[in-house]
């Protein structure tokens, strides 16, 4: 089993996002993570997909999502050429001693408090997902009460690969 981030430029039109879940749900596609957001230009949505299958059966998704009327563009983002990152909003619940040491650890990693309140505190992280998994388990000792994540959004490297429509 492989992992692919393809990146699509879609029209910006109601339910586009919907016939794209969809053709994976049809074909019986695994959707890791999908994220999805206006461009520069609003007639047009960026969607980064995150996949997973053998060659074949990314390759066919590639085709399959390349044929919808929508998608405008679609490339896969190479790890070694592309920028990943994601946001991960993190509520940890701590008692007045604990709350010093999950400070300390988010300062480490770069991360925000956005929210504190007598018994928990809301910590904001930013960064490729091996930081906010590393990020994740050294909060173990810890209980985390809530956790969510925007999965992955991302771009290519330099102008080589940049899609004017």
């Amino acid at each position: 089993m492989h992992r692919k981030v393809f990146q699509l430029l879609v029209d910006n039109t109601s339910g586009v996002l919907s016939r794209i879940s969809g053709l994976f749900s049809r074909r019986g596609y695994n959707i890791e993570s999908i994220t999805a957001g206006v461009t520069a230009d609003a007639r047009y949505t960026r969607i980064t997909i995150v996949t997973s299958g053998d060659d074949e059966i990314l390759d066919q998704i590639e085709k399959q999502v390349a044929k919808l009327v929508d998608v405008k563009d679609i490339k896969e983002l190479e790890p070694n050429d592309s920028v990943y990152r994601e946001l991960a909003l993190i509520k940890v619940k701590v008692s007045a001693e604990q709350r010093e040491g999950v400070i300390s650890v988010a300062n480490i990693f770069r991360a925000n408090i956005i929210d504190v309140s007598p018994d928990s505190l809301i910590i904001e992280l930013t960064g490729n997902q091996n930081k906010i998994e590393a990020f994740i388990s050294l909060l173990d000792g810890y209980e985390i009460l809530e956790l969510a994540r925007t999965g992955i959004a991302g771009l290519g490297r330099g102008t080589d690969n940049v899609t004017y429509l």
